[in-house]
């Protein structure tokens, strides 16, 4: 079956997605988090000093009392400057910088949740400096198609005890959030994404693009919210 085919399918079966993590919307809020290049509070001094960068993100979610901090998704984003994870593999080659996901900032050890019925496809500790640190892989399967979740800057405990072709069933908490030291030193959150054909990777898939072949990372990876549904609650 062709991408957009699995595109509409997924947005049938929407209605019927669990949370992905614990959200009440008769009280909880959620805030848009902008981290481009256009967001003028965020600098190399911040960005680049994990202390400051968590204070940051906290500090706007308290100020908007928001449970958590959504966005990212094919966002242009200079901050990756800070790790070599997202340099050109030659020098003077185009650095990864075009965000495929969409991050969900909140507390250490917020509970993930598996949206449907999956099977565990991989996982691993991708635990480069501002990698994924703690990952996980998910395998679905709605009808005739399949397709692939990732979540990345989860907990060492979130891998301690799983093994690939575990199944996991709708609304299971498989995972949670990890601090710095486990999630690749980055602020607490989670990386949530969508992959279509996912390939020959095992524990890891790229998060970040060139931005010269966004069409093509796009495409195989669409807008997260398909599954999440909460831009439609941000403020």
């Amino acid at each position: 079956m062709d991408f957009p085919a699995i595109i509409q399918v997924l947005k049938k079966h929407q209605p019927s997605f669990h949370p992905v993590v614990p959200f009440d919307i008769s009280k909880d809020r959620l805030l848009c988090l902008d981290l481009t290049a256009a967001n003028r509070e965020l600098g190399g001094d911040i960005t680049g000093d994990l202390q400051s960068f968590t204070a940051w993100v906290n500090g706007k979610l308290n100020k908007g009392n928001a449970r958590y901090g959504i966005g990212g998704y094919a966002e242009l984003r200079n901050l990756y400057s800070i790790s070599k994870v997202f340099d050109g593999e030659k020098p003077g080659e185009e650095p990864r910088r075009l965000h495929l996901g969409t991050d969900i900032w909140g507390k250490p050890h917020t509970a993930v949740m598996a949206p449907m019925d999956a099977i565990v496809h991989s996982f691993a500790f991708n635990n480069g400096y501002g990698d994924y640190g703690a990952t996980i892989i998910l395998s679905h399967a709605l009808g005739e198609i399949s397709f692939y979740t990732l979540y990345g800057h989860l907990s060492l405990n979130s891998i301690k005890n799983i093994q690939a072709g575990e199944r996991i069933r709708k609304a299971d908490v498989f995972a949670d959030f990890g601090i710095p030291s486990e999630n690749g030193h980055w602020p607490p959150h989670l990386h949530f994404q969508v992959i279509l054909d996912i390939g020959s990777w095992q524990g890891d898939y790229p998060g970040v693009c060139k931005f010269s072949e966004k069409e093509k990372w796009l495409a195989n990876s669409p807008d997260p919210d398909i599954i999440l549904g909460l831009n439609q609650f941000i403020v």
